[in-house]
């Protein structure tokens, strides 16, 4: 294991922003979101928490065109590829499902995979917990374990390396005068954070009563016609605003725009809470009713993609808690489902 500097660090960085588009998390407030890099910061928070964002805006965005003209290909928009800083193990886990989606399915995206390869994840431990973090429920740990390139685990005096990739080998080797072998006492302070914000997230869970995961077998199933959907629905404004910052959800409407020299098909995110989501041409909707839509949605995290691609469509990142109007809390709606079971 390997160890850099603060100043190190911000070294690497301005050698790697002559080629990637990099972005890192900054605080404003109490929040955390993904700004693009130009120097090292004070307002740049490598560890805490994960941003206000999900993972999924960088590889699939809210609004972009995907055909223009009728013409076979369109080029890829990015000038450089994205290098982005301080993902935490939450998003990291998204892929399961976006990969499955858009990289591993019965069309592949272009546009995804493309962004995908290219992208370098330098990913980092979280370094707290906020009251909405249940990562350890959905099979998580508040550190990243796969799906990175390079892995940053915060100290006092700069970071321990884990590379995760052949591309964050390729970077670490590339730039080997910035790196040093990492003093056993670095990995001791490490590991005692890990397990300091591992008791935190248990904390959170015990004070929530939120169920692990594993006794998430067949809830849907078995509650499919309660009346839970019904009652937690009645103060769901349909906003959508759940979905939209979701890390797995993945939905999207396809439409056209045209004027009169030009069409082009463009693509934006939707929503299973939406009434009209689900709407056919003919006017006939199989989910009319708001608590119909709010099933939908935890039956595609909790039943479908266990089935199908074995894995649970939820990271514990808290992200709906957070922005949800009505205050629908996803933890207690799962602690009813399991003891309904």
């Amino acid at each position: 294991m390997q160890s850099i500097s603060f100043s190190n660090f911000a070294t690497l960085l301005n050698n790697l922003k002559n080629t990637y588009h990099i972005f890192t998390p900054v605080k404003k407030g109490d929040q955390r979101f993904y700004k693009t890099y130009a120097d090292f910061t004070d307002d740049i928070v490598i560890g805490e928490v994960r941003p206000v964002e999900p993972l999924k805006s960088f590889f699939s965005r809210a609004r972009e065109i995907v055909a223009r003209g009728f013409k076979p290909d369109i080029p890829h928009s990015q000038d450089k590829p994205f290098c982005i800083v301080g993902v935490k193990a939450c998003d990291l886990k998204s892929f399961k499902v976006q990969d499955y989606v858009f990289k591993n399915h019965d069309y592949p995206d272009p546009f995804y995979i493309k962004t995908r390869e290219d992208t370098l994840i330098i990913s980092a431990d979280c370094t707290l917990a906020i009251d909405t973090c249940f990562c350890l429920a959905a099979g998580i740990k508040p550190y990243p374990q796969e799906d990175f390139d390079i892995n940053l685990s915060f100290l006092e005096s700069g970071f321990t390396i884990e590379c995760g990739s052949a591309k964050g080998q390729t970077i670490i080797k590339k730039y080997s005068s910035l790196f040093e072998e990492a003093q056993e006492n670095k990995i001791t302070n490490r590991n005692k954070q890990r397990n300091r914000v591992i008791k935190k997230v248990e904390e959170n869970i015990k004070e929530h009563d939120t169920p692990y995961q594993d006794l998430f077998k067949n809830i849907i199933e078995r509650n499919y016609e309660s009346s839970i959907w019904d009652d937690q629905a009645k103060t769901c404004v349909e906003c959508g605003a759940c979905t939209a910052i979701c890390p797995t959800c993945h939905c999207f409407l396809l439409y056209d725009q045209s004027n009169k020299k030009n069409m082009a098909r463009l693509r934006a995110w939707d929503s299973c809470m939406i009434k009209d989501y689900a709407r056919v041409a003919g006017g006939a909707n199989p989910r009319p009713k708001l608590w119909m839509r709010l099933r939908n949605r935890f039956e595609k995290k909790f039943d479908f993609f266990p089935k199908v691609a074995d894995v649970y469509a939820c990271t514990g990142c808290g992200r709906c808690i957070s922005t949800c109007p009505a205050k629908i809390d996803i933890r207690k709606v799962l602690k009813k489902l399991v003891e309904n079971a």
